[in-house]
C-alpha cells in the first residue's frame, strides 16, 4: 500500500475530492473526532511524532555514526563547537550558539582556505534527525553545481550547537564570496526530517538576518534535494552578481516559474 493510500484508509467514504486533498499533504486535515477529542489513531500519531521532535532537538550529531566514514572521509568532514557547552546551554542561550569557541576558531582557521566562492559548513541545529537525513545526498550536489561553474569549493565542516548567526563569523574567519549553512529546522507535528539553507554574501560580524536567504522544508515531502540544490546555486549565482544578498535579492529560478 501507498503513502498516499495509508492517508485515505481511515475514511474510504469520503468524497474523492476530500481524499485527494488529504492524500497531497502531509497536514492533519480532517481527522475526524470522538465527541469532543481527537480519535484514538490521530492521538497517538500526535504523541509518536512529538517524540520524534524531541528527540530530534535532543540528539547529539556523531559524524562518524550518522554520516558514516565513507562521507566523511570524501568530504573531509571535521567538527567544530560553539561557545556553548552542551545542549542545555544551547537551548537557553541562543547567543553561545552564533559563534565558534577559540579552539574552534584556530582549527577552522587552520584547514579551511580563505577566499573561496563557495563555503559551506552544516550545523545541527534544532534537527539532527533532518542533517542525518538530507546532507548525505544534498552535499554532493551542491558541489556537482558548484563545479559545473567552475567555483573553488572551500573545505565544508560541521558545527555542533550552531545557531544561524555562526555565518557571519565564518564570514569573518574566511572570507568567502558566498557562505551557505545547511541546518535542521526546528521540528513541527508534521515532520523532524526538514531542513534549511541559509545563503549570505560575503557575511560580516555587523549583518543580522536581513543581509540573509533562506530556504526551508528540505525534505521529501517539500523540496527534494535535487531541485534544492539546484536552487541554493542559482541563488549563490545571483548574490555574486548582484554583489547583495537578504530582502533586497528576489531568488530568479526556472523552478518558480513554472
Amino acid at each position: 500500500m501507498t503513502d498516499d493510500q495509508n492517508n485515505l484508509a481511515p475514511f474510504p467514504d469520503w468524497p474523492a475530492v476530500v481524499q485527494r486533498v488529504r492524500a497531497r499533504t502531509p497536514a492533519r486535515l480532517l481527522e475526524g473526532r470522538s465527541g469532543a477529542a481527537y480519535r484514538t489513531g490521530t492521538q497517538m500519531e500526535l504523541r509518536e511524532a512529538h517524540a520524534a521532535a524531541r528527540d530530534a532537538v535532543r540528539t547529539e550529531l556523531d559524524l562518524q555514526r550518522d554520516f558514516g566514514q565513507a562521507v566523511v572521509d570524501q568530504w573531509k568532514l571535521f567538527e567544530v563547537s560553539t561557545r556553548a557547552r552542551n545542549k542545555d546551554e544551547y537551548l537557553l542561550r541562543p547567543d553561545l550558539g552564533r559563534c565558534l569557541n577559540e579552539e574552534s576558531k584556530a582549527q577552522v582557521s587552520a584547514l579551511c582556505p580563505r577566499e573561496r566562492d563557495l563555503q559551506i559548513l552544516i550545523g545541527d541545529g534544532l534537527s539532527v534527525t533532518a542533517v542525518v537525513k538530507q546532507v548525505p545526498s544534498l552535499l554532493p550536489l551542491l558541489h556537482e553545481e558548484a563545479q559545473s561553474r567552475q567555483w573553488n569549493v572551500g573545505r565544508c565542516f560541521c558545527v555542533r550547537y550552531c545557531r544561524v548567526g555562526l555565518l557571519n563569523e565564518v564570514g569573518e574567519l574566511l572570507s568567502p564570496r558566498v557562505a551557505i549553512l545547511l541546518i535542521g529546522e526546528r521540528p513541527g507535528l508534521a515532520t523532524d526530517e526538514s531542513l534549511s539553507a541559509y545563503l549570505a554574501y560575503q557575511p560580516r560580524k555587523t549583518h543580522t538576518d536581513a543581509q540573509r536567504n533562506l530556504m526551508s522544508n528540505i525534505h521529501d515531502r517539500g523540496t527534494r534535494p535535487r531541485q534544492a540544490a539546484t536552487r541554493i546555486i542559482n541563488l549563490a549565482e545571483q548574490m555574486m552578481k548582484a554583489q547583495a544578498s537578504g530582502f533586497s535579492l528576489r531568488e530568479q529560478s526556472p523552478a518558480l516559474e513554472r
